[in-house]
C-alpha cells in the first residue's frame, strides 16, 4: 500500500509525510485536501457523456483542430507511449488563454484556448471549476514539498511556479484484452513536478517501486498524487520519479483525471539549494534510458520534445513555432 499523506494535519508533520513518501516511492495518495467531491462526480459524469457520444461528434473538437494550443480530443489509439499506441481515448485541457495572451499571439505551443463539446454542455463549466481547484491544490502540495526538503515553503511559488504549466487530461481506459500485453498506457514517468490523479473505482494503477510493480487501488475521497521528472532532477535524484503504468480489468470502463501542475513554461530547471550530493548520471536506472542530469534547459523545452513524441503529426504542424 503506498503512503497516504492527510492535509489536515499539522504542516510539519505533512511536509515531513511528503518527504518521507517521494524518498521511498516517489507516490502517495492525499486526503484530507478539501477539493468538494461533488465537484469531481460532475467532472467524471460529463466526461463519461462525452465519450459515450457518437465518434462524428467527439470529433468535433478533435486536438487538430486546437492547433498549437494542443487541446481537445483523440480516438482509442490516437496516443503513444514509447512509440506504441496506448488503449484509451481522452480529452486534453490547460489553462484557458485568450488571443490577446503574449505566448498565444507568438503562437507558442501548449497555449490556448480549451475547445469544449456542444454536448454535454456543463463539461466546460465543470472543467474550468476543476482546473482552478487543483491548480490550489497543486500550490499547496508544492508549498509542503519545500518545507519538506528543508526550503521556505513559499520557494516554487517564488522561483518555479508563479506562472504554472498547467494541464488536465480526461482518459477513458476501456478493458484491456486479456494476456500480457494490451495496456492502457504503458510504463512511463511523468514530466514535470507533480502530478494529481482522481481514480474512479475501477483500479488498474500500477506502480514500480524497490519491490517491483505493485497495485495502487483508489482510496475513496483520496487523489494519488506523484512526481515528475523535473523534481527528480531538480533534487538531484532525492526524489525519483517513478515509473507506472494502467491496465484496465474492470470489465468496464475506467476514467481518470489527470491533472499536471508543473514549473512555468520558461523557468529554467537547474538543482534546488539543499544539502547533500548530487546522484551519479541516472541513464542506467532509468527506465527509459536518459539521464535527466545531463539535461538542460526550460521546462517548455522539456514538455515540448515529449508532447511531441505522444502526437508526432501534431508536432510536425508546430515544427519552427517558439519554444
Amino acid at each position: 500500500m503506498l503512503p497516504v499523506v492527510d492535509l489536515r494535519d499539522p504542516a510539519a508533520e505533512a511536509a515531513g509525510a511528503i518527504d518521507d513518501a517521494c524518498r521511498r516511492d516517489g507516490f502517495f495518495y492525499v486526503v484530507g485536501h478539501g477539493v468538494d467531491p461533488a465537484l469531481a462526480e460532475r467532472v467524471d459524469a460529463a466526461a463519461r457523456a462525452f465519450f459515450a457520444r457518437p465518434e462524428d461528434e467527439k470529433a468535433a473538437i478533435a486536438m487538430a483542430r486546437g492547433g498549437r494550443a494542443w487541446r481537445g480530443w483523440f480516438p482509442l489509439g490516437g496516443e503513444l507511449t514509447s512509440g506504441v499506441p496506448d488503449g484509451k481515448e481522452g480529452l486534453y485541457f490547460g489553462a484557458e488563454l485568450g488571443p490577446d495572451h503574449p505566448r498565444v499571439a507568438a503562437g507558442t505551443p501548449l497555449h490556448g484556448a480549451n475547445l469544449f463539446p456542444a454536448s454535454p454542455p456543463d463539461l466546460r463549466g465543470t472543467v474550468l471549476a476543476w482546473l482552478d481547484a487543483m491548480t490550489a491544490l497543486g500550490h499547496r502540495l508544492a508549498s509542503l514539498a519545500a518545507a519538506g526538503l528543508g526550503l521556505d515553503p513559499g520557494w516554487f511559488a517564488a522561483h518555479l511556479t508563479g506562472d504554472p504549466t498547467i494541464l488536465f487530461r480526461i482518459f477513458r481506459y476501456p478493458p484491456s484484452p486479456p494476456g500480457v500485453g494490451g495496456w492502457g498506457v504503458a510504463e512511463h514517468t511523468d514530466y514535470g513536478l507533480l502530478t494529481i490523479l482522481r481514480q474512479d473505482d475501477a483500479g488498474g494503477l500500477e506502480v514500480r517501486t524497490t519491490d517491483g510493480w505493485v497495485d495502487a487501488p483508489p482510496v475513496p475521497g483520496s487523489f494519488v498524487v506523484n512526481i515528475g521528472d523535473m523534481l527528480d532532477r531538480m533534487t538531484g535524484g532525492r526524489y525519483r520519479s517513478t515509473p507506472h503504468r494502467v491496465r484496465n480489468t474492470s470489465g468496464g470502463d475506467r476514467v481518470s483525471l489527470a491533472f499536471f501542475f508543473d514549473p512555468s513554461w520558461d523557468a529554467e530547471v537547474v538543482p534546488l539549494p539543499i544539502a547533500g550530493d548530487i546522484s551519479a548520471d541516472d541513464a542506467a536506472t532509468r527506465w527509459d534510458g536518459a539521464s535527466l542530469r545531463a539535461w538542460q534547459g526550460t521546462y517548455g523545452e522539456y514538455l515540448l520534445a515529449k508532447v511531441a513524441k505522444v502526437f508526432p503529426e501534431l508536432a510536425a504542424g508546430c515544427a519552427g513555432t517558439e519554444a
